[in-house]
């Protein structure tokens, strides 16, 4: 009976340690919020030692009881394939997609590995909804939802990244991503309209598993990584799995490469038949040079002077690299308390730190030659502890079935991205010179370290009633406030914002396997800066209608989806045309479509995931008239992808992949137009007794394109046609 108490009062200490404002306390409250993993050790400990003995020596036949396992994101290990109808990030517990009302999109660890992705843009190019946005290779993941940036609302295992963090991801360390789209603020707090990334990492499990493999391919890629677990117990609850990854790789574009060192243990602990407990960190140091892109004029628009080169460099190898390295340690925490409710804690610290150096294209001079650049320092600096505390409930109640989880989500941490600004002399682009030196000020440019506290309180209900019905409701109070310490303008400012977001959702299963839904939602993000008066900016918001069509076959083996949607972006930040270089929040974006989504594991041999976007993007709103009621920059009208694979029913250790992606032209307020484009990708694998082999190929015919920009000055070039071979052994 003193169980409950001892675990209330570690609770109540964390949580005043954590809203502690000493110095002291940023460093202890990772370690103050782990007595609670203790409480629920000593509790596990303590049922396992009140079981009966079992003697040994006994010949009796007696059937020993099977303890029923918790197992921390179970859902990944039925998530192989082409179609997986499960999936946990709209609800933060498995569910089946189908009585999901809303879009919910899947990419497995076996889609990857069968199109030898090796990033997350390259991941998410077969879900729909996701524009296969790019902004130069510039070090880090770029990804647009439903026409609205989305690069700071990619979770990992359903925690919010700090908005500074500049790693990418290295899809090798996860079982799967999951895209939720649309306003997602319920679950999961401040996150952009669009929708969200959920990365699920990979787990500790109670079979041995081990791989190491190769690979190689074009511009100098080499890569060697490994992926092992064993289980420390017979019961394989205590397992220990390590995956690393060692990456060099150059680039089309001259002078430009990549080097990536990452490391990612983790560790579950036996505590019982009702308990998980997981331990995980991951290190990783990635050097690059980044690739800003290429003028427009000469490439996508006529220049006076001829044309350029694609694979041009427009930066200056002389004035530096990017060199960023980043921690993470944390628990991820389930016991079962009863048949009925499950107790969830999630807790991970992270920092990140480095240096980034890097030379921007700024507008073309009058002759079309000389290209007028800016040189920049950074120099970075971020820690966020992030935690999700939850209880899952499962009841009956009036006839209806009850799915609720109620948690609250905490984070804190501080950011500092300082810098200097610099001057670099122009670059002839037809006649380039390189090693340039630029002048940098002593004094920083932009110094203003800040420490952001967030909490948010939430609920959500699945209730499933009558024949077939199945509702979502959700309801969730946030509360943020952000210091910042201006040290060049030497001014101090607090910003605090709250906010309530709601969700409902509504799905009826009219036949077996068929499914119709509509659903709203709603979602905020907090803003940075003052207007002319002095007033902070409020929160964006994001508001989000959506219905649709989705099937689920008796064996799992198709998956489809139908969804229309309406979102709409309040409170857009456009310039202030009475007091000039301010802005004020009087801007409104849409965004409507369609998308369909097809999925498939046939017995014939053929695997096929494919994906169809319709989006009708505007600016509805804005101070500046010409650009209002164009589309928003990078949202093609249509996109069309498709990947499929094939085991040859003669020789069953040969699979043959192919596909390929169709995406509109690109309209908006630049003064240019990206042109539509058709990629095609193809490979081969050969899967011997304990080894695989992969042949690869993407962009087949060499199609020179555009995939992205990042403003009226800059255009990038898509990768050409690259070779990948990579072979995987398994002991």
């Amino acid at each position: 009976m003193s169980f409950q108490p001892s675990c209330a009062a570690l609770a109540s200490s964390a949580a005043r340690t954590f809203a502690s404002p000493t110095p002291s306390a940023r460093k202890a409250r990772f370690f103050a919020l782990t007595p609670l993993a203790l409480c629920f050790a000593q509790a596990a400990m303590a049922q396992q030692a009140a079981a009966p003995a079992v003697d040994p020596t006994s010949n009796a036949n007696v059937t020993a009881p099977q303890l029923q396992e918790v197992r921390i994101n179970a859902s990944t290990e039925k998530d192989m394939g082409f179609a997986p109808v499960e999936a946990q990030t709209a609800g933060k517990a498995p569910m089946r997609r189908l009585e999901t009302p809303q879009s919910v999109s899947v990419v497995t660890r076996e889609q990857m590995e069968s199109r030898q992705i090796v990033n997350v843009q390259q991941a998410l190019q077969t879900v729909a909804g996701v524009s296969p946005v790019n902004f130069g290779r510039r070090g880090f993941d770029d990804i647009n939802i439903r026409g609205f940036r989305s690069t700071e609302s990619i979770l990992v295992d359903g925690l919010v990244q700090s908005p500074g963090m500049w790693a990418k991801l290295q899809p090798y360390g996860y079982e799967r991503f999951e895209v939720l789209k649309g306003s997602a603020s319920v679950l999961y707090g401040q996150v952009q309209p669009g929708g969200i990334v959920n990365a699920v990492s990979k787990r500790p499990k109670k079979d041995a598993l081990n791989e190491v493999g190769v690979e190689v391919g074009s511009f100098g890629q080499r890569t060697l990584q490994a992926d092992v677990n064993k289980p420390l117990s017979e019961s394989g609850k205590t397992a220990l799995r390590i995956n690393a990854q060692v990456s060099n790789a150059d680039d089309p574009t001259q002078f430009v490469y990549r080097k990536d060192r990452w490391f990612a243990p983790s560790l579950s602990i036996d505590l019982g038949a009702q308990t998980d407990l997981v331990l995980f960190a991951t290190y990783s140091r990635s050097e690059w040079m980044r690739q800003q892109g290429i003028t427009p004029y000469g490439t996508l628009l006529p220049n006076r002077n001829g044309t350029l080169s694609r694979t041009m460099f427009t930066g200056d190898p002389a004035f530096g690299v990017y060199d960023v390295e980043s921690t993470t340690l944390g628990y991820a925490l389930e016991h079962k308390v009863s048949d009925a409710m499950t107790f969830r804690q999630n807790v991970r610290y992270e920092t990140e730190k480095g240096t980034g150096n890097f030379v921007s294209n700024q507008a073309l001079q009058a002759n079309q030659r000389l290209q007028n650049r800016q040189a920049s320092r950074q120099y970075m600096d971020y820690d966020l502890l992030a935690t999700d505390t939850s209880m899952l409930t499962r009841f009956e109640a009036l006839g209806a079935k009850h799915q609720i989880v109620t948690g609250l989500d905490v984070r804190s941490g501080h950011s500092l991205l300082a810098s200097r600004t610099c001057r670099i002399g122009a670059l002839d682009l037809f006649a380039p010179v390189y090693g340039m030196q630029a002048v940098c000020p002593t004094a920083l440019t932009s110094d203003a370290p800040a420490k952001l506290s967030v909490a948010g309180l939430y609920a959500q209900d699945q209730i499933k009633f009558g024949q077939g019905w199945t509702a979502l409701v959700g309801l969730r109070r946030d509360w943020s406030t952000n210091d910042t310490d201006n040290r060049v303008a030497n001014t101090q400012t607090r910003q605090k914002d709250s906010a309530t977001t709601l969700s409902a959702g509504l799905v009826y299963e009219f036949k077996p396997g068929w499914a119709a839904y509509g659903s709203y939602g709603e979602s905020f993000l907090p803003q940075s800066g003052l207007t002319f008066a002095g007033s902070p900016f409020v929160p964006e918001t994001g508001k989000q209608w959506e219905a649709g069509v989705k099937y689920e076959s008796p064996n799992g083996q198709l998956t489809g989806a139908l969804a229309v949607f309406d979102l709409v972006r309040e409170n857009v930040t456009t310039a202030d045309l009475a007091n000039t270089g301010f802005s004020v929040q009087t801007g409104q974006q849409r965004a409507r479509g369609l998308e369909v989504e097809l999925g498939a594991d046939m017995k014939n041999g053929w695997k096929l995931t494919s994906a169809y976007t319709y989006t009708q993007s505007k600016v509805t709103r804005d101070n500046n008239a010409a650009i209002v009621g164009l589309p928003l920059n990078l949202t093609p009208r249509h996109t069309l992808t498709a990947w499929a694979t094939y085991k040859l029913p003669q020789y069953q250790r040969i699979t043959l992949g192919m596909g390929g992606r169709y995406v509109s032209e690109q309209i908006g307020s630049y003064p240019f137009t990206l042109p539509s484009y058709v990629v095609a990708d193809a490979s081969i694998s050969y899967a011997g007794d304990n080894y695989r082999v992969t042949a690869g190929v993407k962009n087949v015919f060499n199609k020179a394109y555009y995939d992205g920009a990042i403003n009226a000055n800059v255009v990038s070039p898509a990768l050409p046609r690259s070779f990948n071979l990579g072979v995987t052994y398994f002991f």
